[in-house]
């Protein structure tokens, strides 16, 4: 019998730490079993947040952090098997993403690259890794992103409705399942970095808990126009996008010729995360008629409560709820999300989807590192 147990690593955009889930995957069920986040140690995630807002190194900057995350993922993901006692001989295999430093897909070279050597983690840990998930899918002319949307269609597809799932993580993905129509998905622009960078620059907060702060600002509306006037949400999918576009800088930039108070453009940032999504649902999909319409969030804006709030305002003829309403914690999607990719990898299933990132070539993504 073939091992059902595997385990998925994610570190996003919003550098906040390294997600584990736990996932059993029998036949065409996948059951989240366990899942746990182990923060960043500082001086890493200093350096991780540098890196991403300077665009350069030197070699060996580069590779040293590449190794010293290879490290932390291994050692992650050993506490976690020791915490739920697990037999490392029933785990089929690890899906670890990596940590995204640039992510460049339109460019005269398209690439895109992912920090975190996957031979150290199969070599602590003693499990097979799948690493390298992006790249074959941009080989074959797509974006390497999203690379969700095939899970999303895994877990969430219903015959009787139209599901848009919304990762808000540091940038936002949806994923579109309307029944009878090819799955649609693809970036909408920044979720939580801008707030999260916004906040760190004004008040020396990692995030905005619970919105408190974005609460006592008032929209701009004028800004916001200005912001969503950005050429990215305009442009059609399939489309990815990352720091390299919004970033502080960025933000900065829009901001000349506009003096509100700070907590004014945090809580215009709130809104911004919501209207480039629901911009994008509005002008670029056609959902099936005479069905029902719900939006699904996960990620860390799922536990913002004014970003679902704007939601429920602005959606008023849809069912708006978060993946923890159906028993799935919206923690821990994504890093599900690579334990399913590695699933699919070692048994050479499929698992991109073409019509979401552009690749002319369905193929089983992520590259093999025996223990």
């Amino acid at each position: 019998m073939q091992n059902s147990l595997y385990i998925g690593v994610m570190s996003g955009t919003s550098l906040d730490g390294i997600d584990i889930a736990l996932v059993d995957i029998t036949d065409d069920n996948i059951t989240f079993i366990a899942g746990e986040c182990y923060p960043f140690p500082n001086e890493v995630k200093m350096a991780l947040w540098q890196l991403c807002q300077q665009s350069s190194c030197t070699l060996l900057q580069l590779g040293e952090l590449d190794h010293r995350l290879g490290q932390l993922y291994a050692d992650s993901i050993n506490n976690f098997i020791n915490k739920y006692h697990l037999d490392r001989q029933k785990i089929g295999a690890i899906g670890c993403h990596g940590q995204t430093i640039y992510h460049s897909p339109n460019g005269e070279y398209p690439f895109t690259m992912q920090i975190g050597d996957a031979n150290i983690i199969a070599a602590k840990t003693g499990i097979t890794t799948v690493a390298d998930l992006r790249r074959k899918d941009m080989a074959y002319g797509g974006q390497g992103a999203p690379l969700v949307p095939a899970f999303h269609q895994a877990i969430f597809s219903a015959p009787d409705k139209n599901r848009i799932i919304l990762n808000i993580g540091g940038i936002s993905n949806i994923t579109v399942l309307s029944p009878n129509q090819p799955i649609i998905g693809f970036d909408t622009g920044p979720g939580n970095v801008l707030l999260d960078s916004w906040i760190m620059r004004h008040l020396n907060q990692p995030y905005d808990k619970d919105a408190q702060w974005a609460k006592t600002g008032i929209i701009n509306q004028s800004l916001l126009q200005h912001l969503l006037n950005e050429p990215y949400f305009h442009m059609p999918y399939p489309k990815s996008t990352g720091r390299e576009l919004f970033n502080i800088d960025w933000l900065l930039q829009k901001l000349i010729n506009y003096t509100p108070a700070p907590k004014d453009v945090q809580a215009t940032l709130v809104e911004l995360t919501v209207n480039a999504t629901i911009q994008a649902i509005n002008k670029q999909l056609t959902l099936s008629d005479n069905l029902p319409n719900e939006l699904l969030i996960c990620g860390g804006g799922a536990k913002n409560p004014l970003i679902i709030e704007r939601f429920s305002k602005l959606l008023e003829d849809w069912s708006v709820l978060t993946t923890d309403q159906l028993n799935i914690d919206s923690s821990f999607i994504e890093a599900m999300a690579f334990a399913w990719l590695a699933y699919c990898r070692i048994h050479n299933l499929p698992s991109n989807i073409t019509t979401v990132t552009g690749a002319t070539k369905a193929i089983s993504l992520g590259v093999i590192y025996p223990n």
